[in-house]
């Protein structure tokens, strides 16, 4: 049985909106704290390593 990428990816768009989603409700007088840039860079990795997955299947 072969395994897609593209099914593997749908967890990492999942976990970068919710990453996404916590830096923006972390933010609460500027941008410029650890945690809010700590989740946003998760959920850069982690719509990046998506969208590696995603057009994988393509090569």
């Amino acid at each position: 049985m072969t395994r897609h990428p593209r099914l593997f990816s749908l967890p990492y768009f999942i976990l970068g909106f919710l990453f996404t989603y916590l830096a923006i409700e972390s933010v609460h007088e500027t941008i410029w704290n650890v945690s809010t840039i700590a989740l946003a860079a998760l959920a850069a990795f982690d719509f990046g390593t998506a969208l590696r997955l995603l057009f994988a299947s393509k090569r």
